[in-house]
């Protein structure tokens, strides 16, 4: 069986949060500090010390609670306290490699022309 999340929204968290809470504790942040219904979005948490994320999503009948542990380094986070920054899905998946995804979203793709 293989597992498809997809969502209109991906949002990171831009402050850490609680490790301890699950998907009620986390359904909680959702609602109470970000205003916002997490049947329609992605939303992705990390822990203090950016060594994990959980990822909170809505699949079908209930909500999923991935957990990723790095065993090297740390997770890469936006500088902004208190609010939502929104990730597309090439984001996510380089942030779940453990990559400086915020980075690499600057730059640009090269385009090659076929001449020969």
């Amino acid at each position: 069986m293989q597992l498809k999340l997809s969502s209109p929204k991906i949002w990171l968290a831009t402050c850490a949060v609680d490790f301890r809470k699950s998907i009620d504790g986390l359904l909680e942040i959702v609602h109470a500090n970000f205003s916002r219904d997490a049947k329609d979005s992605i939303f992705i948490f990390y822990s203090r010390n950016k060594k994990k994320i959980k990822i909170l999503a809505w699949h079908g009948n209930g909500f999923i609670l991935i957990y990723k542990r790095l065993e090297q380094g740390r997770f890469t986070t936006p500088q902004k306290d208190d609010t939502l920054f929104a990730v597309d899905e090439k984001q996510l998946s380089w942030l779940l490699a453990g990559l400086d995804w915020h980075s690499m979203s600057h730059w640009r793709e090269l385009e090659f022309n076929d001449c020969y």
